[in-house]
C-alpha cells in the first residue's frame, strides 16, 4: 500500500491519535500528509504560524529575563543600602530611642534599645526592625514580633 493510499484510508477513518502533550484527536479533523515530499500550503501556514508564535514566546522571555534581572539588582542594591543605614539610623536626629540604649543585633532583628539603661533605669525593652519603602518583616521577625505581642518573652540567667 502506497503512503498517498495510507493517508486517505486515516482521513476517512474514525480512528483517534493521542499526542504526546496528552489530548486526543480524531485522525480526519487533522491534515495528515506525506512528511518525505514538500509540505502541502495549510501546513507551511500553520508551521509559520508556530514559528511566529515560537518567536514572540522567545522575546517574551528575553523580556522577563531582563526585568527579573533587572528587579534583582534593584533588590540587592536596596538591600545592602538598607543594611549599611540600619547600622548608621540612630544616629539621625529623628530617631526617637537614646542612642546609648540601643544594642545593634541585626539579624533577626535590627536592634534593642533598653529604654532608660543610659540614666540607669530601664523602664521598657524594644525590639526594633528598621524597613523602608515597600520591605516587609521576614518570616523569623513576624515570629520575634508574635512573641513579643503574645508576651513570651523570657528572662534567664545561665
Amino acid at each position: 500500500m502506497k503512503t498517498n493510499e495510507i493517508i486517505d484510508k486515516l482521513k476517512n477513518s474514525e480512528l483517534y491519535a493521542e499526542c504526546p502533550c496528552g489530548g486526543e484527536f480524531k485522525l480526519s479533523d487533522v491534515i495528515l500528509f506525506d512528511g518525505t515530499k514538500p509540505f502541502p500550503p495549510e501546513v507551511k501556514e500553520v508551521q509559520e504560524r508556530y514559528e511566529e508564535e515560537l518567536k514572540q514566546r522567545e522575546a517574551d522571555l528575553e523580556k522577563s529575563r531582563k526585568l527579573a534581572t533587572e528587579r534583582a539588582t534593584i533588590t540587592t542594591t536596596a538591600v545592602n543600602i538598607g543594611k549599611n543605614l540600619e547600622k548608621v539610623l540612630p544616629t539621625m536626629d529623628d530617631f526617637k530611642w537614646q542612642l546609648p540604649d540601643c544594642r545593634f543585633l541585626g539579624n533577626p532583628i535590627d536592634l534593642i534599645t533598653f529604654n532608660g539603661c543610659c540614666q540607669n533605669k530601664i523602664e521598657s525593652i524594644s525590639f526594633i526592625e528598621i524597613k523602608s519603602g515597600k520591605a516587609r518583616l521576614n518570616k523569623n521577625q513576624r515570629q520575634v514580633r508574635d512573641a513579643v505581642q503574645d508576651k513570651k518573652v523570657l528572662f534567664e540567667v545561665f
